[in-house]
């Protein structure tokens, strides 16, 4: 039975690539040479993608796992008295012994925590680096050529979208938690001059080398867009308020009257997360009813000029000129709610120290959940090379999973001509063609509980 459902997996995914390259009249268009500006890398339009949840994905080395410490500012906002890792082999739908001690309080947002959803993302499985180096004959065997990892970065959550540091390798993923702590704190955050490279930093480097040289791509996750509450120039607001050199990173509604009792800081969090604070733009620009493609940069050179650093450090870690030995490109995290201008930006950064990195957009939901947003304004060769191409998944899963959204063959067509046909075949053959994600259903999931 495996092996029948095995089958059916790699035919409904051939059969996948199949129609998107039929219907759109894709065809491969080689170059030699460095890749120009306004092309997507032709290794690009060639892999196999494998994405990698890292906290999830393997606990290589219990000696690094996460304590109460590590997890200080991620939801809920508090770490219970009783909390302990996970153990790997958890059934997931039985509680946690510590869940007594979360459900019925308050978190940071000032939400009762009600549900089993609310209290499991406490959870840590103590996932790491080490994890992935043990299964990289794993993952060659599969005949993956490209890794995407979500997020790396210092963090104090299970997902790491809320960076407590965006240019370190997260303190448990690598094999020296503490003495990477100390590492960071003899830095000065905003000076790269000063930057070192933590234990878990080397470990990264050492993990993308070993996957070069199994011919597997490497691109990293980040989110641009906002920043976690122990983000060190957040730390640096909430202590110093309006005379924050930092003040200008952020959206704030109000800072804090030191003559009241009260705390007056108010920000808009992103979609109203408070553990997501949101960096400034030129213009307030509310994605929350809809989003969409618009003008603009960012208001602070210095948070610019930080990102670029950061960019800078995983292209080319040794920062020798030559990108050998960096990541090969980049997964922009809730992209369409950073305006156009800074993306072109970033865009030459990157370029200019590796002409063939891969830059590939999140681009969902126009409007949740009814619409998807065309990314067109992003696939004109000056912003990305691809998108997650959710709209393509979601055209194939309601024809190959036959739930009660099916539709026909010729509605398939439809649906992979209309998404393709307003966008350069380069773009199309560049695509990320997903599965599934860590936002979707799993394949499997979606085959059999339909």
């Amino acid at each position: 039975m495996k092996s029948i459902h095995r089958t059916t997996l790699f035919s409904i995914i051939g059969l996948s690539i199949i129609f998107m390259e039929a219907c759109t009249g894709i065809k491969d268009s080689s170059t030699t040479g460095p890749t120009r500006f306004e092309d997507a890398p032709q290794w690009s339009k060639e892999v196999v993608w494998y994405q990698i949840f890292p906290e999830r994905f393997r606990n290589g080395d219990q000696s690094n796992d996460p304590t109460p410490e590590d997890i200080i500012g991620g939801y809920p906002g508090f770490v219970p008295e009783g909390w302990t890792i996970t153990p790997w082999t958890h059934d997931w739908y039985k509680p946690d012994p510590w869940f007594s001690e979360v459900i019925g309080r308050t978190d940071m947002a000032g939400n009762r925590v009600e549900h089993f959803f609310m209290a499991s993302r406490l959870r840590r499985y103590g996932g790491d680096l080490q994890g992935v180096i043990d299964k990289i004959d794993y993952l060659d065997s599969l005949g993956v050529t490209a890794v995407y990892f979500n997020p790396l970065n210092d963090a104090p959550s299970e997902h790491k979208f809320d960076a407590s540091s965006w240019r370190h390798i997260d303190r448990n993923l690598g094999p020296t938690p503490r003495e990477d702590v100390e590492i960071m704190a003899s830095e000065v955050p905003d000076d790269a001059s000063t930057w070192k490279m933590t234990g878990a930093d080397k470990m990264f480097v050492d993990l993308v080398s070993k996957l070069h040289d199994r011919g597997i791509r490497v691109i990293m996750d980040y989110s641009w867009n906002h920043t976690g509450p122990e983000f060190w120039a957040w730390e640096d607001v909430i202590q110093n308020q309006e005379k924050s050199a930092y003040a200008d990173w952020y959206w704030i509604i109000s800072f804090d009257d030191p003559e009241t009792p009260e705390n007056e800081l108010d920000y808009p969090g992103w979609f109203g997360v408070k553990d997501l604070v949101q960096i400034k733009e030129t213009e307030w620009t509310s994605h929350m009813a809809h989003s969409f493609a618009w003008e603009g940069n960012l208001a602070s050179e210095a948070v610019k000029k930080h990102i670029f650093n950061v960019t800078r450090k995983w292209l080319d870690p040794d920062g020798d000129g030559d990108p050998a030995d960096g990541i090969d490109g980049f997964r922009l995290d809730v992209c369409a709610e950073l305006p156009l201008g800074f993306w072109r930006e970033w865009r030459r950064v990157v370029r200019e120290i590796n002409p063939d990195a891969y830059l590939v957009g999140e681009i969902w939901f126009e409007k949740w959940p009814d619409s998807m947003l065309d990314p067109e304004p992003f696939l004109r060769g000056d912003v990305f090379d691809a998108v997650m191409n959710y709209r393509w998944y979601k055209a194939a899963r309601e024809f190959f999973v036959g739930s009660s959204k099916a539709i026909s063959p010729s509605a398939l067509v439809d649906s992979l001509d209309r998404i393709s046909g307003n966008l350069r075949k380069q773009n199309n053959y560049a695509m990320m063609n997903m599965a599934s994600s860590h936002d979707s259903p799993r394949l499997s999931t979606s085959l059999f509980n339909k």
